[in-house]
């Protein structure tokens, strides 16, 4: 084994190719995508987390199977859920069927928190029939987030529960409703026992 310049895992005559591992931070979750182009004997890949506060050194988070020996493009997706705030890096543990193994290269995600409670305009707007409705938490907090019509009557409740610390994000699909303005309102109560809430339009466009 040994790992080129570009990170190509060489074992034998066709490399273990790795050519890309990318990490998508979505709320309060970390998705991790990555691409072979070749594989051999490659019976998986241990998906290893490190956090920048802790001196604990690599995590093992889970394992996703391999496809032994291809030359096809194959394609690799894990979620690591619930991630608090801070700063962490992530690597793939190539793993052979006789047991060798190899390392890709480390990539950081970052969590900021934001510093107080928000409420984003829905993206996008006008929108038809589905919009994204955001917004900030500075800690774990019990929210609703209600849609209502614009004679205020309740349409429906689009997240409701406790959530931690963080910016998150929430689809809402109108294909039932018709055209006109539409109004949502977050509610929350922080562990710290402060309350909030905040309300915006929005325009539904059929």
């Amino acid at each position: 084994w040994f790992v080129d310049d570009i990170g190509i895992l060489v074992y034998g005559i066709i490399p273990v190719e790795l050519t890309s591992f990318t990490a998508i931070a979505k709320d309060d979750n970390v998705l991790l995508n990555w691409i072979t182009s070749t594989e051999t004997n490659n019976m998986g890949f241990d998906i290893e987390r490190r956090s920048a506060k802790s001196n604990s050194g690599w995590q093992k988070l889970g394992f996703i199977n391999g496809k032994g020996t291809t030359t096809e493009k194959s394609s690799y997706s894990f979620v690591d859920k619930g991630v608090n705030e801070g700063k962490y890096y992530y690597r793939l543990k190539q793993v052979d069927y006789n047991g060798a193994y190899e390392y890709s290269q480390v990539i950081e995600v970052e969590f900021s928190v934001p510093q107080e409670f928000s409420l984003a305009q829905n993206y996008p707007n006008p929108f038809n029939p589905a919009t994204t409705l955001s917004f900030g938490l500075p800690v774990e907090s019990n929210i609703t987030l209600s849609v209502y019509n614009s004679l205020g009557e309740l349409v429906k409740v689009v997240a409701q529960g406790t959530l931690q610390a963080g910016t998150h994000n929430m689809k809402f699909n109108a294909v039932d409703l018709p055209s006109g303005i539409y109004l949502y309102t977050l509610n929350a109560k922080g562990t710290d026992g402060v309350e909030f809430t905040q309300t915006a339009k929005m325009l539904l466009l059929k």
